[in-house]
């Protein structure tokens, strides 16, 4: 990526798809060029924890939601320590932020943050492309980086670029040092947390419940783990393709055999299935927004919820399966297109979801998952 942070209003974009669809508006954030996958979240609120969310590391986010900015940007609200989007692309960006807590616009954050966008263009047209012809490669360019080049060179360069499936990304956005989130109020349990992306609002829902969150690099080892004696073990969120991340699948499975309570979120959900022998797949355009309808089948209750992922286990719906940890099946089902959004085991304390309980910025369907979670180290403990 390349940048620079001049005055973007007035300035020409252009955004190029890899199977050469084009559209053009006006930069928004910093001026120069940016790569990735280009995916839509239809969220109509909370985009400064989808900008901050490690989970999109190297893919451009299109907003459907057509006005985006309007509540300007604060320090309380990021899921992380910076913006990980590689680029940002927006209808009608707001010209006024207008909220009691914002300390500066949208679009400069964008620019102190070297963020690349677009905005101006038909965001229903884009989305619609996306919905028929899948997530792909996507390229913005604008000011120098587009001025006098070629739309076919433009499309060359999209084309070069590495795909979404086979990376593996989550060391990439994980902490490099082991650090701690201590409970809220009287210490109940410990956790160890792998980080493979994790957004800060998960260790804090841990830490309201009195939890003292270990929050380890996502390269840990089962002895890392274990160092911290804890009480239950967490997997996180995170970016790329779960068919690469075979060391976390080890851990997990290390995790399985001594039987240790474990709750698994997004890829955390993708590593549990991969660690019980199910496989995984790319989604043609992925699940990216806070109201997407899931179904807990254990108990027929209907949940709105936070989703941020491309790829999806793939495991029989209507059937136990026997594994090497013994029965699982799928606890959470998406309504949209039945695909899999929860794994519990049947015969130890473990599962995961495949969508987002710590939900910021909401929905909170689903916050009751950290205390099935507890309840789980409860009954282990007694």
């Amino acid at each position: 990526m390349t940048t620079s942070t001049r005055g973007t209003s007035k300035v020409p974009a252009v955004l190029v798809l890899e199977d050469g669809r084009i559209f053009r508006g006006r930069a928004y954030g910093a001026v120069g060029e940016t790569f990735g996958e280009a995916v839509f979240s239809t969220g109509m609120s909370g985009y400064q924890e989808t900008l901050t969310d490690p989970s999109y590391h190297r893919q451009v986010v299109v907003m459907t939601a057509p006005h985006v900015g309007n509540t300007g940007v604060n320090d309380e609200d990021p899921e992380s320590s910076r913006i990980w989007v590689s680029g940002y692309v927006v209808r009608d960006p707001a010209r006024v932020s207008s909220n009691w807590r914002a300390q500066r616009s949208l679009d400069e954050e964008l620019q102190s943050q070297g963020v690349v966008g677009i905005s101006g263009i038909d965001t229903r047209a884009l989305t619609r492309h996306l919905r028929e012809r899948g997530a792909m490669r996507v390229g913005i360019f604008s000011g120098d980086a587009w001025s006098g080049i070629r739309d076919e060179a433009l499309l060359a360069r999209v084309q070069e670029q590495p795909q979404m499936k086979g990376a593996n990304l989550s060391a990439e956005v994980a902490t490099k040092e082991t650090y701690v989130v201590p409970a809220i109020g009287t210490k109940k349990f410990t956790v160890a947390a792998v980080d493979l992306g994790i957004k800060g609002m998960t260790p804090h829902r841990m830490a309201e419940r009195g939890i003292e969150v270990h929050v380890l690099p996502a390269t840990a080892t089962a002895e890392d783990i274990y160092a911290v004696n804890p009480d239950g073990v967490f997997f996180s969120n995170g970016p790329g393709d779960p068919a690469t991340a075979d060391g976390p699948v080890a851990v997990m499975r290390a995790v399985l055999e001594r039987r240790t309570p474990l709750f698994g979120i997004c890829f955390g959900n993708q590593i549990l299935g991969r660690a019980l022998g199910f496989g995984t797949y790319k989604l043609k355009y992925g699940h990216r927004g806070i109201n997407q309808p899931v179904q807990d089948r254990t108990t027929g209750k209907v949940e709105i919820t936070a989703h941020n992922h491309g790829f999806a286990v793939d495991a029989p719906l209507d059937t136990v399966s026997e594994t090497p940890f013994g029965r699982a099946e799928v606890s959470h089902v998406c309504l949209n297109d039945n695909v899999v959004e929860g794994l519990q085991l049947l015969d130890q304390p473990a599962f995961s979801v495949q969508y987002h309980p710590e939900a910021a910025a909401g929905p909170h369907d689903a916050a009751y998952l950290f205390d099935l979670f507890v309840s789980l180290m409860e009954a282990e403990r007694a």
